[in-house]
């Protein structure tokens, strides 16, 4: 993030460095734990002078915004106070070990694996680091033509993951990340590679994520009498194809299959008129609920809707939350 200091203002220049890094915090383009720019760094980005930089992070240190440690930088303060904090490790609930108790346990195993006590600190910490310029945003990519894909897992993720979701097409992926290159890519395994040729060329991470089971779904349509017409809706038509290859697997040519991007209109009245029932994605149920309603006196009945709100499974979130430091 860039921060950009208005000479003509009335406003001092230092309250405006203050209030936007702030802004910067509470928005989550610096999440807990992140390293804030240098001094150095700052005065090249905003023309204001070190020591007037060094002052408004003193001023956001004794404020309680960050915290300075010595030799390292300006992080950005978690939420928790150190009372907190103890309690929530140290609870009669978790059934883990002291946190201090699991980092000596851990530098033990690398120094048993030979490494010195530098080289252990260096491991350590490039891996701490690591984490959290993944953990500062991430970015859902697919190709544009499948765009909606990229909305479906945005959606889950910005439910679960309390980091900045943002959704980038494949083809502007490469601009967006000569402009910040921190975060990490998440995408469908269908794109991991094109994509993780992009990360690696800034230095980021690109990881893929598994979709539901869906196995609710699956049930409900594997008990359909032989002849039924079922329709599948969603914003995504790489998700469309999955579903036809998933159900003619499973039931073969038993049942009748029609599918629909959920704006294209036409496409999406036949098939409410055909289908006995209809299972779209989340995005898609609102636009599914009032086509019904618009045309409800051209239907001779109304289908039952199964809508599948979630698109990625429990374990690919729970993994990726780990893999970029968020606790939840």
């Amino acid at each position: 993030m860039r921060f950009h200091i208005q000479q003509e203002s009335d406003i001092p220049a230092s309250t405006q460095l203050y209030n936007q890094i702030c802004f910067a915090i509470a928005a989550r383009h610096y999440p807990p734990g992140h390293r804030l720019p240098s001094t150095r760094q700052l005065a090249m980005q905003t023309g204001l002078h070190r020591n007037t930089i060094s002052k408004v992070y003193r001023q956001l240190e004794i404020d309680g915004v960050v915290e300075a440690i010595a030799g390292s930088g300006i992080y950005v303060r978690d939420n928790l106070t150190k009372r907190e904090f103890k309690k929530s490790f140290y609870s009669k609930d978790r059934i883990s070990k002291p946190p201090d108790q699991e980092a000596k346990k851990v530098i033990d195993n690398l120094i048993n694996l030979g490494c010195s006590l530098q080289e252990t600190r260096d491991l350590l910490t490039n891996e701490i680091d690591w984490r959290i310029k993944c953990g500062s945003r991430i970015i859902v990519s697919t190709p544009r033509e499948d765009i909606g894909a990229s909305m479906l897992i945005a959606e889950d993720l910005s439910t679960t993951v309390n980091v900045p979701v943002e959704v980038v097409p494949m083809e502007e992926l490469e601009k967006v990340l000569s402009n910040s290159n921190s975060g990490t890519i998440v995408t469908s395994r269908y794109f991991l590679q094109p994509l993780e040729k992009v990360a690696n060329q800034h230095g980021i991470r690109a990881i893929a994520v598994d979709l539901s089971d869906f196995q609710k779904e699956l049930k409900i349509l594997k008990e359909l009498n032989a002849g039924s017409c079922v329709g599948i809706v969603s914003i995504s038509p790489g998700l469309l194809r999955a579903a036809e290859i998933i159900i003619h697997s499973m039931r073969g040519s038993e049942l009748i299959l029609m599918t629909a991007i959920s704006d294209n209109n036409s496409r999406l009245l036949s098939l409410l008129k055909a289908s006995s029932h209809i299972v779209c994605d989340g995005p898609s149920l609102s636009v599914v609920e009032n086509a019904l309603l618009k045309n409800r006196s051209q239907l001779m009945r109304l289908p039952q809707i199964i809508c599948a709100r979630n698109y990625l499974s429990i374990e690919t979130i729970n993994q990726l939350k780990k893999e970029i430091g968020v606790i939840n």
